[in-house]
């Protein structure tokens, strides 16, 4: 029976025109190293667009060359970008480049290939993690156990305010997250069909760490 992601209403799925083109093109097989790796972080870029648009600001002074005024600047310290490695990593720059100097955290985890099970490899998050607004971020969530892992992690840590983004989904994935994280905004770019029997997203665009930093390809 097909899963219907509609009744979890932390999910947000963007259908912006330049997105999906974008998507579409990093679906393609064809599409080598360099640019894949441009695609993803400009993809960021646009999805983070939106994820960030609930921004606290703050006013300074400053002068225009016209005259002195007061306007709105974001809390770039109190904004920390966390990719799950190493695919998250193609989407981190894109969204450092939307807010430079905001604080980076980063976690490690692998899908065990036998059990489909993330494990825990690394974690290293600020230590004032629970103060800030925290943007957890990996390209595809596709049984949901590494986001799921993940968000375990940043509330172990005292993160209090998660917001979780995505390039691609599977409706098991979101199912599985939103269940588990109704207070969590989850940002999708392209919602899939299912999994297959190896829990890969279909039609997906395969691995996407592989295709981020040139290994193989499956």
């Amino acid at each position: 029976m097909a899963i219907d992601v509609s009744m979890y209403k932390n999910a947000i799925i963007l259908d912006h025109p330049l997105l999906k083109h974008k998507i579409t093109q990093i679906r393609d097989k064809n599409t080598k190293v360099n640019q894949f790796r441009l695609l993803v972080k400009e993809i960021a870029i646009l999805e983070g667009y939106e994820a960030l648009r609930h921004l606290p600001t703050y006013d300074i002074e400053i002068e225009t060359p016209v005259e002195k005024t007061v306007q709105p600047v974001v809390h770039r310290k109190n904004l920390c970008f966390v990719p799950i490695l190493r695919a998250g990593l193609g989407m981190a720059d894109g969204m450092a480049e939307l807010v430079p100097g905001a604080t980076s955290g980063h976690i490690g985890l692998y899908r065990d290939e036998t059990t489909h099970e993330p494990v825990e490899y690394y974690c290293k998050l600020p230590e004032n993690i629970g103060d800030m607004d925290v943007y957890l971020i990996d390209p595809m969530l596709a049984t949901g156990g590494s986001a799921i892992d993940a968000v375990k992690m940043l509330k172990k840590h005292g993160a209090k305010k998660i917001t979780f983004i995505c390039i691609i989904a599977a409706p098991e994935g979101v199912k599985a997250f939103c269940e588990l994280n109704p207070d969590i905004p989850l940002y999708i770019g392209a919602l899939d069909r299912c999994l297959n029997e190896n829990a890969y997203i279909c039609p997906g665009l395969g691995d996407c760490g592989d295709r981020t930093f040139g290994t193989i390809v499956k």
